[in-house]
């Protein structure tokens, strides 16, 4: 009896050991790839492909990660079936590329060249930076960077780090923002699920340092006063900050 359940253990770590040895990955940038929905229509037709065991993408970098079972399938038939689609072809992936995308970035609390100097003197230490230029009058900057470096919620909390608190902006007429004063111990992770769930609401951002809670909003799909009432329903004490006098001899942070 001993020995047929050595045997069994044997002949299932050796079936693990080949199954392990048929394994093998491919990483390739989609350039068409550029959201959620493009990356499940990727998912969609890789899956057709009965040698592919699991897909991980990253959209900034707009690359995909196919682990595969190289019995079944291979690195070349893989890149076939996205050649197919005519949107969705792969190219070769590697870490030492350099992938340059664009953040477009709403500091409602950056009010001036004091600010903005000190948010582009930090993000400038920063690996994976290539530019930045702010625009003090809509509170907007828009910074490139190296996404094989770098990642959108790198530098957002880095900027939150250093007291600001910056939310998505976009150049679009049905796109507005909002900005409260809150108590430092309203600003958790909780409360910004509670706000990004009211309707209408794209993206928010808390800073406890700061006291304050930014907003990204659908004009159209909720007003100014009306976003404000819910996110007091929510129980977070919000309140619309007075007109800010920002002094250029502020004490650096």
């Amino acid at each position: 009896m001993k020995k047929i359940l050595l045997l069994a253990v044997i002949l299932h770590s050796t079936l693990f050991t080949l199954h392990a040895m048929a394994t093998d990955t491919l990483t390739v940038r989609i350039k068409g790839m550029r959201c959620e929905e493009c990356a499940h229509k990727v998912k969609t037709v890789l899956r057709k492909d009965a040698g592919v065991s699991g897909i991980q993408f990253n959209l900034e970098r707009r690359t995909a990660t196919i682990a595969y079972d190289a019995t079944k399938t291979s690195a070349d038939s893989i890149n076939a079936h996205l050649a197919a689609t005519g949107r969705y072809k792969s190219s070769p992936y590697s870490p030492t590329d350099v992938i340059l995308r664009g953040y477009g970035l709403r500091i409602d609390d950056m009010h001036c060249k004091k600010c903005s100097d000190r948010i582009m003197d930090r993000l400038s230490k920063m690996e994976g930076i290539d530019s930045m230029a702010p625009h003090l009058d809509k509170h907007y900057m828009f910074i490139r960077y190296d996404a094989n470096r770098t990642d959108k919620a790198a530098i957002r909390a880095l900027i939150n780090k250093i007291g600001y608190t910056p939310v998505n902006y976009y150049t679009s007429d049905k796109i507005a923002w909002a900005y409260y004063n809150i108590p430092a111990e309203a600003a958790t992770q909780d409360n910004i699920d509670a706000v990004l769930a009211i309707d209408g609401v794209e993206d928010v951002n808390a800073n406890a340092r700061r006291k304050s809670l930014a907003v990204t909003y659908f004009s159209k799909e909720i007003s100014a006063d009306k976003l404000l009432e819910e996110i007091q329903k929510a129980g977070i004490q919000a309140v619309v900050p007075k007109p800010h006098e920002c002094s250029e001899n502020e004490k650096k942070q």
